[in-house]
């Protein structure tokens, strides 16, 4: 019998894993392409994170009162104890479990991450809401910041990586990069959903209190300024995360490097064009998301963005 036949997932592990990519590539194109360039294994286990996640938001995001809605959060943080005990059978029903544990076998995955995610989903189920950045980077670091972290687990780092202890902290930092262009992105559908999450803060200073009910900006609104602030705070997130790209081998750099690229696209669009997030939601074109793909996997992303440290430390 070979390595690859001793380590492949038995059929009811396999048919959890297939469940979980189902999900990835219906609710999540932009992740599903970033990790179509991993190994079968590590595709595997960022799918059935994804899947897991996706199961915390989807709670999160729905219309049942806020009560149910934090039992049934608890109830998944539950399910994550079973799996962090290593309570979860290869034959229990629940495929995303199985393939979560499976993988949490397979990757030293930080699975506390998991319980930062649920814990940022609570803080949308409260209601709450955020007078600084600070304030904001809490919940970034909780739904998405874990995630990189989480993530990282599954990567890993290449032996001998220079600044390899700071790799989870430069995963963190891509993950705020992310969701604060997801945050800008989505302003106006979060508004429709009563959901504020720029800090309070910045939109008093660009006279954008009275929110986004529309496909313009409140009136005397500077709100060109105020996406443009938020675009700079995030390229500077964007730039200390991607410190992250040489520690990782090189498909996994790949797979980051095109996740974060198409972020970074998108947030081009919408520097080019404030209003366009009122108007509709801003995207890519498939072929633009394969160029960014075909960059990151050639590896120049992660050449950069080792000269730029180097430089730095010259």
């Amino acid at each position: 019998m070979t390595v690859e036949e001793l380590t492949r997932p038995s059929a009811p592990v396999q048919a959890a894993y297939s469940y979980c990519e189902a999900v990835t590539g219906q609710q999540a194109r932009n992740f599903a392409y970033g990790i179509r360039l991993l190994p079968a294994d590590k595709r595997q286990a960022m799918s059935a994170l994804y899947a897991f996640s996706r199961r915390v938001d989807d709670i999160g995001d729905g219309t049942l009162a806020p009560e149910e809605k934090h039992e049934r959060l608890e109830g998944t943080r539950a399910l994550l104890d079973r799996v962090r005990k290593g309570d979860v059978a290869e034959d229990d029903t629940d495929p995303v479990a199985v393939a979560l544990a499976d993988s949490a076998r397979r990757f030293p995955i930080p699975l506390e991450g998991l319980d930062e995610l649920i814990d940022g989903v609570l803080m949308d189920v409260r209601g709450a809401t955020y007078r600084t950045w600070g304030d904001l980077k809490v919940y970034c670091r909780c739904v998405a910041g874990a995630i990189g972290r989480l993530s990282l687990g599954v990567f890993g780092t290449q032996p001998g990586a220079a600044d390899a202890e700071r790799a989870a902290e430069y995963a963190d930092t891509l993950g705020l990069a992310l969701q604060l262009t997801n945050i800008l992105r989505d302003v106006r559908e979060d508004a429709g959903n009563g959901r504020t999450y720029l800090p309070a803060e910045d939109l008093a200073r660009f006279g954008c209190q009275d929110g986004f009910g529309s496909a313009t900006p409140p009136p005397g609104a500077d709100f060109a300024g105020l996406v443009h602030f938020e675009v700079r705070r995030a390229r500077a997130l964007f730039a200390e995360g991607y410190r992250l790209l040489p520690m990782l081998d090189r498909r996994s750099g790949a797979c980051v490097a095109a996740m974060a690229g198409i972020y970074r696209r998108l947030l081009d669009r919408i520097e080019r064009d404030p209003g366009a997030v009122l108007r509709g939601r801003v995207s890519l074109p498939g072929p633009e998301k394969a160029y960014v793909a075909v960059r990151g996997l050639s590896g120049l992303d992660a050449r950069h963005i080792a000269r730029s440290t180097v430089r730095r430390r010259a």
